[in-house]
C-alpha cells in the first residue's frame, strides 16, 4: 500500500505593515479551500505568515515590536483557520511571530507549527539560523532585524509522526544550512516543509540578486535529495512595503527535480502528489546511511564554528 499525500503550496503575495491579521487569515482561508478542492491534505503556508515582514523596520519600542507576536496559538484572529481544517480534514504548517514567558521571562522566537487533519497542533518547530543583524543599521536601504528581535530556536530540528509519515520544518534561513537537512534526514524525515521572505536585494554583496531565485531552489533541491526527502518551499512574495520578496515557491522530490512552481508573485496554491515509500527508497538504497555515512571523519562540523 503506497503512502500518497497530496501537498499543496500556499505562496501568499505581500501582506501591509497595516494589514490586520484576519485579513492576512482570510486569504489563507480562501488557499486552504483552493487546495481542498484539489484534494490536498497538507497546505503549507510561508515564515511570519500573518503580518508584514516586521523586521525590515528598526523600533525604538518594544511593544511595537511585539505587536507583531502571537501569545497563543490558535487566538482569536487564527481560529477560522482551524475550524476551516476541521471541516476539511487538511493539515496545515504555519510560520508566525511567537511570544512566550519561560523561566520567568518573555522569550520571542520565529516559529512555525504543524497541524493536522483534527486541527490539533502536533509539533513545533522554532527557526535556529537566524540571519540578519541585531543593531541598527541605517545604511542598509531596508533593516533585517531578526537577530534583534528574535532568539535562535531552542527546540532543535525534531520530526513528527504525522500524515502517514515523518514531518520535519525549518524556516526560510534554515534551508541555506545543510545540516538542517540532515539532522532532519538523518531523524527519518521524508516530509520538509519550510516557508520564507527572501529579499531579492541582498545589501552586503549586490552581485547575488540576480542569483536569488536559483540559490534558493539550488539548497532546497540539494536538500531533498542528499536526505531523500520531499521539501515544500513557500514564500511570500512580490513587493511588500517597497522591498521585493522573491517567489518560485516549489515542491521538490526525494531525486531532487522540481515536481511542481508557482507561476506569479501574488496568493497562488500549487499542489503535487507526493509518494512518501519513494523517499523511503531513497533512503534505503540510494543513501543508506547505516552502512556508508564514515561518522568519524565528520567531527568537524560540531567541533567548531569554521576556520
Amino acid at each position: 500500500m503506497t503512502r500518497i499525500v497530496n501537498i499543496a503550496a500556499a505562496q501568499l503575495g505581500p501582506i501591509a505593515r497595516d494589514e490586520p491579521r484576519q485579513s492576512a487569515v482570510a486569504r489563507m482561508v480562501e488557499l486552504m479551500r483552493q487546495a481542498n478542492d484539489r484534494d490536498a491534505d497538507l497546505i503549507v503556508y510561508p515564515e511570519l505568515a500573518l503580518t508584514t515582514f516586521f523586521p525590515r523596520w528598526h523600533f525604538e519600542d518594544q511593544d511595537d515590536i511585539d505587536a507583531f507576536f502571537e501569545r497563543e496559538m490558535p487566538n482569536a484572529a487564527t481560529r477560522p483557520l482551524f475550524d476551516l481544517a476541521a471541516e476539511l480534514e487538511i493539515g496545515f504548517n504555519l510560520g508566525y511571530a511567537e511570544l512566550v514567558e519561560q523561566d520567568g521571562r518573555m522569550r520571542r522566537f520565529n516559529t512555525s507549527i504543524l497541524v493536522d487533519k483534527k486541527a490539533e497542533i502536533v509539533g513545533k518547530y522554532r527557526k535556529v539560523h537566524l540571519p540578519g543583524h541585531a543593531e541598527h543599521e541605517p545604511w542598509r536601504p531596508f533593516q533585517h532585524l531578526e537577530k534583534g528581535y528574535f532568539e535562535p530556536g531552542d527546540l532543535g530540528f525534531p520530526v513528527f509522526e504525522t500524515m502517514g509519515g515523518v514531518v520535519g520544518m525549518c524556516i526560510c534561513n534554515d534551508r541555506r544550512w545543510p545540516e538542517t537537512y540532515r539532522v532532519l534526514g538523518l531523524r527519518g524525515a521524508e516530509m520538509i516543509l519550510l516557508g520564507y521572505n527572501t529579499p531579492r536585494h541582498f545589501p552586503t554583496d549586490p552581485k547575488l540578486d540576480p542569483l536569488q531565485d536559483f540559490h534558493s531552489h539550488l539548497v532546497m533541491q540539494a536538500g531533498a535529495y542528499q536526505n531523500g526527502a520531499f521539501v515544500v518551499g513557500v514564500a511570500k512574495a512580490g513587493v511588500e512595503e517597497d522591498c521585493e520578496l522573491i517567489a518560485e515557491s516549489c515542491i521538490i522530490a526525494p531525486t531532487g527535480e522540481m515536481i511542481a512552481k508557482t507561476e506569479t508573485m501574488d496568493d497562488e496554491v500549487i499542489v503535487a502528489e507526493c509518494d512518501l515509500d519513494r523517499a523511503a527508497e531513497m533512503k534505503a538504497i540510494r543513501w543508506n546511511f547505516p552502512v556508508n555515512r564514515q561518522v568519524h571523519h565528520y567531527g568537524p562540523i560540531t567541533d567548531g564554528t569554521g576556520s
